[in-house]
């Protein structure tokens, strides 16, 4: 891979090439980078200084950052100065963008693998509660894995609302 596209005079990120196991590979960059460009696209109407970092760099450093658990000013200096990709970070998540593009991407590899772009269901928690004593026998069961004595929650959602059981 090449240098990346960075047009900051002086900034380190311009020759960065993907040397971290965070970084994107050019596999995974080739999956994203359309769909990371059309998000990009919403933020050309919001206000503030234009991004003149390399998309992929930013996202690579986005990555370090929540890969390893760093702070911001302690990205290695071949990433974009830790100003602007935090600032990028937080233009992105106000408005969303993150889960905007999970979304499209869970859509894509939907529809990849032969089934409906969204979802029509989804399990979300299931767990025993220990009852009280007081509880009548109607609203418990008995949960044989845990070996005790209680009553279930469980919650999942469809396309027409949440269902609570």
């Amino acid at each position: 891979m090449g240098a990346r596209g960075c047009t900051s005079p002086g900034c380190r990120c311009h020759g960065h090439k993907p040397s971290y196991p965070s970084d994107l590979t050019d596999a995974e960059w080739a999956a994203l980078e359309g769909e990371a460009r059309a998000v990009m696209a919403e933020l050309v109407t919001a206000t503030g200084r234009p991004m003149v970092h390399d998309l992929r760099a930013v996202l690579d450093a986005i990555g370090y950052v929540t890969r390893y658990g760093i702070e911001w000013r302690a990205l290695p200096v071949d990433f974009p100065p830790h100003e602007a990709v935090y600032a990028f970070f937080v233009r992105w998540s106000r408005r969303g963008l993150p889960e905007r593009l999970a979304g499209r991407l869970r859509g894509r590899l939907r529809v990849l693998a032969g089934r409906g772009e969204l979802p029509t269901a989804g399990y979300i928690d299931s767990q025993t509660v220990r009852a009280a004593e007081i509880v009548g026998a109607a609203a418990c069961g008995y949960d044989a894995g845990k070996k005790l004595k209680g009553q279930s929650g469980m919650w999942w959602w469809t396309r027409s609302g949440c269902c609570c059981a």
